[in-house]
């Protein structure tokens, strides 16, 4: 019932507006405030602040800031077998599966599709028919960077405007389409495996989503897709190399297409993963 009425409860509140508000909060540079924020947040969530490189709360300029820390080096190794591919994230796993054709599983009873999700690019999402995705969800105390899971070159990133629902599990489990419906940052690469895509999703209170090419990207609940200028991108990224970041935080679907590779058994919904840890393989197909 809880669940019901939070979900409810985001139809009715303007959550472009709670957003900007929230981005503002979020970068605010006294230090008293912006402390406060920090210490309380890492209260209220257990954020586990061991494998900070920097002074918390002092050596942050905003809450922001904090929110999107980098990691002592070595704090998360990256699997280095060739075969491995690796989480983009910390977080944890809503669903790993198999596609349905070009049909995505949100959750129980509820899917949505391929051609939905890129919004433009449709030839491109052919790629993925019968393929394997993972959808991971990064809680609040949660490392917010995110990085790449296999080797590749970054050939597109689009954002698409829309809406931002709450992507925790009961808004996922009651609202159709949402990873569709919500803003998001697409990005795909060509890997000497074949094609992969990585999608940056939106949500409540994300004040935006940046990439080290692109800076920040504000929210747009209306608006045509925008093909975002990589120019600047390396020609080719290894894995675990940064491709971006959440202000506050969100959601990541990876898509690889069918043959590509196989989840590890224990890619299973609910469990916690760790950027750089292998989650998969490339299959016979695609070594």
């Amino acid at each position: 019932m809880l669940a019901r009425l939070f979900v409810a409860l985001q139809y009715l509140l303007p959550r472009h507006g709670l957003t900007a508000i929230v981005h503002c909060i979020a970068r605010i540079r006294i230090a008293v405030i912006k402390n406060a924020l920090i210490r309380g947040f890492i209260r209220l969530y257990g954020v586990d602040t061991d494998d900070v490189g920097q002074n918390v709360p002092d050596e942050f300029a905003s809450f922001n800031d904090f929110f999107i820390r980098a990691l002592e080096d070595g704090a998360r190794p990256v699997a280095n077998e060739a075969a491995a591919i690796v989480s983009p994230v910390d977080g944890t796993v809503s669903i790993a599966s198999s596609l349905e054709k070009h049909s995505i599983l949100q959750a129980k009873g509820l899917n949505y599709s391929l051609d939905e999700l890129f919004a433009i690019d449709l030839d491109e999402a052919r790629a993925y028919k019968n393929g394997c995705f993972a959808t991971i969800y990064l809680a609040p105390y949660n490392y917010h960077r995110v990085h790449m899971p296999i080797a590749g070159e970054l050939v597109a990133a689009h954002y698409v405007p829309g809406d931002l629902f709450s992507v925790n599990e009961a808004t996922v489990a009651l609202v159709p389409g949402l990873f569709r419906r919500n803003e998001r940052v697409n990005l795909h690469f060509k890997t000497a495996h074949g094609p992969a895509a990585l999608i940056f999703v939106g949500a409540l209170n994300v004040g935006s989503i940046s990439t080290p090419w692109t800076g920040e990207i504000r929210p747009r609940k209306r608006g045509v897709v925008e093909t975002l200028d990589i120019s600047t991108a390396p020609r080719e990224l290894g894995k675990g190399d940064l491709l971006g970041w959440f202000n506050m935080g969100s959601t990541v679907i990876l898509l690889l297409p069918e043959g590509f590779a196989n989840w590890h058994d224990t890619l299973l919904p609910g469990s916690s993963v760790r950027m750089g840890e292998a989650i998969g393989s490339l299959s016979g197909n695609g070594q």
